[in-house]
């Protein structure tokens, strides 16, 4: 089976911050950014939204092009971004989002400091 290599950008709003990532594993990845999975940048700013996404079959390919949209100036981001995505709709809902084998931390129903 081929792997496949993601690069992303994540918005908190449309023309709002913006965060520009690459992963094998997309749904995963954007999971963890939607809950705050991870301390930084995404879950200071709550960015959240997928807005744009591009996969190939090649790390090399992913890395060199996560480095060049972090270089793009911003404006070109959101040309980018309004090619494929006029409307800045979260994406999340679009791709295959099966997330439960990543839901491993158990939910409490305890209110706290209730016991």
């Amino acid at each position: 089976m081929d792997r496949q290599f993601h690069v992303y950008i994540l918005a908190s709003r449309p023309r709002g911050a913006l965060y520009v990532g690459r992963t094998v594993n997309l749904v995963k990845r954007i999971w963890e950014h939607r809950e705050g999975v991870v301390d930084g940048h995404t879950k200071r700013y709550r960015i959240k939204q997928l807005v744009y996404f591009e996969t190939t079959g090649s790390l090399e390919c992913a890395y060199a092009r996560e480095k060049q949209l972090k270089r793009y100036r911003r404006e070109w981001k959101f040309n980018l971004i309004e090619q494929g995505n006029p409307g800045w709709k979260d994406l999340w809902f679009e791709i295959d989002a099966d997330i439960s084998p990543y839901l491993t931390r158990p939910i409490s129903t305890d209110a706290p400091g209730s016991q």
